[in-house]
């Protein structure tokens, strides 16, 4: 999964993607807060393969994205729209092949810009990034070769507060980033970090009206944040393997960041510091129970603006929940299984 796959729709009610078998199924609870429904497939009767990625507008619409056999040897893109969690999908739609046709070249990553159009990110057969969005009025674009070489499979794709999208990608000696200069204009390179990076570790958030903030892992295992235009900062060691789940959220009255990860010991390990002030330092403390190996970890905040965390099993279809106490810093209620 690619993606914030814990949201809060428009109607408060929080919902969870995973995929099961040849499916991509939700979650939403049945009114904010309360208990949750029974999981049900997303965009109609369509054989996927694994790998989708989801992405949320501010009019919190989810967009989700995923591969499927087209003919023998060859797989396409579909898309589907996800209006309201207790609504149906859209059915899947065919949003092409970013090398015109041929196998899966990567898992896929989407973000939605101020206009609600969604732009989709993947790694094409020359192990650049291609894209493809939405137009204002509907359809697609043709999709766009946005350059780029030896691209590894991962991309974080985000949306700033200015509406505008950007993606980041690794390669062998960095990261690559690329943005929009306004909106719906296609993005464009913007500049390269040299930087010792584990491919499969990138996160990225909205962090400030300029900003957005990538996090990583290096080779020598911190979680490193970095803004373009600035210094990389190592925060901490990394709890655990591949992206950290990220969330802006208000602590004792001050804006803090909050990171969650499934450390090595099999548990959820969460860190906060002042959003954009990496040198305040952080640190792991660990909660809940111990999650199986294949389980990961999501963060949102509900309709009551509670920091909820989610942790999801997709094997065994074990979804975790626990929400933020009403009290002084960032303790959490037991978690409970839903």
């Amino acid at each position: 999964m690619n993606g914030d796959w814990l949201l809060r729709g428009r109607d408060g009610r929080l919902s969870v993607y995973f995929p099961s078998g040849d499916a991509v199924w939700c979650r939403a609870e049945r009114a904010p807060g309360g208990p949750w429904g029974a999981p049900r497939p997303m965009g109609g009767d369509q054989r996927l393969y694994p790998g989708f990625s989801v992405g949320q507008g501010a009019n919190g619409y989810g967009h989700l994205v995923a591969w499927r056999p087209t003919v023998k040897g060859e797989s396409g893109l579909v898309h589907s729209t996800h209006y309201r969690p207790r609504l149906a999908a859209m059915d899947w739609q065919s949003i092409g092949h970013p090398s015109r046709k041929g196998d899966v070249t990567g898992t896929p990553a989407v973000a939605v810009d101020a206009a609600g159009r969604a732009h989709v990110f993947v790694r094409n057969r020359g192990r650049g990034v291609s894209m493809v969005a939405q137009k204002e009025k509907g359809g697609w674009d043709p999709w766009r070769d946005l350059k780029g070489r030896l691209v590894e499979d991962g991309l974080a794709a985000v949306t700033g507060e200015s509406g505008c999208v950007e993606v980041y990608a690794a390669v062998p000696d960095g990261i690559v980033y690329w943005r929009q200069e306004e909106a719906g204009r296609p993005p464009v390179l913007q500049e390269a970090l040299e930087a010792p990076v584990r491919p499969g570790t990138l996160a990225a958030l909205a962090t400030s009206p300029a900003s957005t903030t990538l996090y990583y892992t290096d080779h020598s295992g911190d979680l490193c944040a970095w803004r373009p235009g600035g210094k990389p900062h190592a925060l901490l060691p990394s709890a655990g393997p591949g992206p950290v789940a990220a969330v802006r959220c208000e602590l004792d009255g001050h804006d803090c960041t909050l990171l969650a990860q499934r450390s090595a010991s099999g548990r959820v390990a969460f860190a906060a510091y002042p959003t954009e002030d990496e040198r305040a330092g952080a640190w792991w403390s660990e909660s809940g129970p111990q999650l199986p190996v294949d389980a990961t970890v999501a963060l949102t905040t509900d309709e009551a603006g509670r920091v909820t965390a989610a942790s999801l099993s997709p094997a065994g279809g074990r979804l975790l929940l626990a929400r933020r106490k009403d009290e002084p810093g960032l303790a959490l209620e037991a978690w409970s299984e839903v």
